[in-house]
Order: structure tokens, then sequence, then C-alpha cells
């Protein structure tokens, strides 16, 4: 029985939801054994379980076919080890990126993740579902900047992979696996990243001029170095651009930049609308080739959605402002996703109200991906139906 792995468990409540569904309990370990034990305890009573962080993306995917248990992590929230000398860190999966980067701050480091919500985002959640940021373009993913992972199994069985520092990389490919699983392999308990100083300066160049594919490339490939290109197009109309660079001379490289693009303002804040995810009750993400941005900015604000992401790297999330019946906005995202796919790209909706909407098109590795699933979770208890292909 649950009560007796000696892991806190209380009743769920509506507000514990699972994208609608309610799991019975909720289980609140605080190390990775107490981890193990209640999912020793689901693999005995055969109950389905679902990990949670900060909550922020629960609504994200699809709803699970069952959910017995939720593991909530919200105790498993320190910091375990700050190499400074090494620019390493390894954090458990239930600390919000706000502290984390509060500490990593303290001595003059960061963690080049910029995460969509200002709150409650958590290490285990950014790693399982792979939200990337803007600087991305320039610093890698979650899953680049992840050199070590500890995770929890579907029957108990603890696993660690990579190493604490830099070079040692031995395992990596757990780590590559759980990243982006949205939690149907395992839970992940711990995590080791990669470090950067803190730049000693950040400007933004901000214009609203026409997004033209070249302008975007030549940005992207200026000698000025930016570590991110962003694109704000709230009506599918005017676009803001806004150009980031760190380091020395940022304001002069910003001004560099100001000639690539012909005008702006160079600003020592961001834009508020910066790396954030506003409304995401209906959220797509569009994978394009950089080259074909224009195109995947036109064709979202024909469809309807707002458009806002790294257009020199490809990837941009799409809000819908407004209200929309299953069936209208079925046949958008069809419309849309066609669209993309014809510029080479690729169109997810991360997040719908309505089970009518298809929310991953066609996935040529959907065999392989259901091979890993059945290696890792036979019994198809972790967060079953989640994931693409009903993984």
């Amino acid at each position: 029985m649950l009560a007796d792995t000696g892991v806190t468990i209380r009743q769920a409540d509506a507000d514990d939801a699972v994208n609608g569904v309610r799991p019975r309990w909720v289980a609140l370990p605080e190390t990775v054994e107490e981890i193990s034990a209640v999912l020793r305890a689901c693999t005995e009573q055969d109950l389905a379980a679902v990990p949670a962080g900060g909550g922020t993306k629960l609504h994200w995917g699809a709803p699970p076919e069952r959910c017995d248990v939720l593991i909530d992590l919200c105790c498993m929230n320190s910091l375990i080890e700050h190499a400074a000398g090494d620019l390493v860190v390894r954090a458990q999966a239930g600390l919000t990126m706000d502290a984390l980067a509060a500490a990593l701050a303290e001595q003059g480091q960061e963690l080049a993740l910029d995460p969509p919500f200002r709150e409650h985002t958590t290490v285990g959640g950014t790693l399982a579902t792979a939200t990337a940021g803007p600087r991305a373009f320039r610093y890698g993913t979650a899953r680049d900047l992840l050199i070590g992972i500890t995770v929890v199994l579907p029957d108990g069985t603890i696993a660690r992979s990579g190493g604490r520092v830099v070079k040692n990389v031995a395992g990596y490919d757990l780590g590559k696996l759980f990243t982006g699983s949205q939690g149907t392999l395992g839970v992940i308990a711990e995590a080791t990243f990669r470090l950067h100083p803190l730049p000693a300066e950040r400007r933004w160049l901000v214009a609203t001029t026409p997004p033209a594919d070249d302008v975007l490339l030549r940005l992207a490939a200026s000698q000025a170095e930016p570590s991110a290109v962003e694109i704000d197009c709230p009506d599918g109309k005017e676009a803001t651009i806004a150009v980031l660079v760190e380091g020395s001379a940022a304001e002069q490289r910003a001004l560099a930049l100001r000639e690539v693009l012909g005008e702006g303002t160079v600003m020592a804040e961001a834009p508020e609308w910066w790396g954030l995810i506003l409304r995401d009750d209906v959220l797509l993400e569009a994978r394009f080739p950089p080259a074909r941005a224009a195109g995947a900015l036109a064709a979202a604000g024909e469809a309807g959605f707002a458009f806002r992401g790294s257009a020199a790297a490809g990837r941009a999330y799409l809000e819908l402002w407004g209200e929309v019946s299953e069936e209208e906005l079925a046949a958008a995202v069809t419309r849309l996703r066609g669209r993309i796919e014809t510029l080479g790209g690729r169109l997810n909706v991360l997040a719908t109200p309505y089970e009518g909407v298809d929310r991953w098109g066609q996935v040529s590795g959907l065999p392989l991906m259901r091979r890993v699933k059945e290696r890792f979770d036979p019994g198809r208890r972790m967060s079953p139906g989640r994931f693409l292909g009903g993984i």
C-alpha cells in the first residue's frame, strides 16, 4: 500500500487534475529513495503515476488514460551542489528555475535557459517538457546543457547517467531520452547542468519592421554574435523584432546590428513579452527552417494565431487569442500544419481543451518511440497516453 512506503500521501483534489483527469492520491516524496518506494508500490498495485513539478504545464499533452497517483516533487527543491570552478550545478527536480537562477547569480553564473513562465517552473518540468527559450539560439536547449541525470524507472529502479564534470558524458543518452518525454518513461529526480558566467552587459535591439528572411539570416550570422533573435506578432500583421546581445561591448555590438536591421532602439531591458508564453489554453509549437521564417509567420497570422519565438532558430510558439469551437480549431490546425510542412517544418499542438484536435500529425519516428516506451514501461503505468501516438 502507498501508506506503507513512509512517504507523505494525501487525497487529491480538483487542483491536482492532469489535463482534466483527477488522481486519487498525491504523493510528496522528499528523496530519490522515496520516489522509488512510491513507484514500487504503484507496480505492486498496478497504479498509474504522473510526475508533477510546479504544475505550470500539467494541461499540456493529452489527458492520461488513467492517473491514480500524482507524484508531486515540490519537496525535492534543493540545490545539491554548485561547483562554481567547474561551471557545474546539480539540483533536485522540484527546485524552481527562478530560485536556481538566484542562487547561481550570487556566484556570477547562470543556467542559460529561459523558461516561458516567470514563476513555479521547475528543473524537472523544464526537462520533461523540453521547453526552450530565446537564448537556445546561442547556448542550446535543456538537452544540450544537461550533463547528468538521476531518474527513477517505473519499477522503482534508480538509474544515473552522465557525470559531474563537463568532460564526462558517459550515459548522456539517458538524459536525451528523458528530456521531452513528458513523464512517460519514469521520474526525473535530479539533474546536472553545464553553466555559463553571467554576461557583463546585455542590450536588446528592438524594432518594428517587416520580418524578411534575408534580414533575419543576416542578423543571425552577424559578427556581433547575437544570443537571440526573437519575433513577436500578436495580430498577424505588425511584427516586433528583438535581438539580444550579451557580453563585452554589448552597446556597440547592438548598434552594429541596427545597421543590419536598418532601424531600431537599443534598450537595457528586455521587451515585456520577451521569452514568455502569455496564454496557453490553446498553444502550438512550430518548427521550420530559419530561412522560411517569414512564411511561417505569415501562415500563423492567416490562421488566426499570435506568433512569438526564435525565428532565427526556426522555432515559435503560437497562441490563440479569442474563443474557437473544436471544429474550427481542428480545421485551423490541419490547414496550418499543411502550410508549415510545405515550408519543410512541423507543427505540434502542445495544449488544447479539445480531444478532436490532431496534436501531432504524422510522426516518422513513432515506431521507435513505442519500442522505447515498451522497454522502459511495459506495464504502461507512467503517464499513459500523455505523449504522441498515445505513448
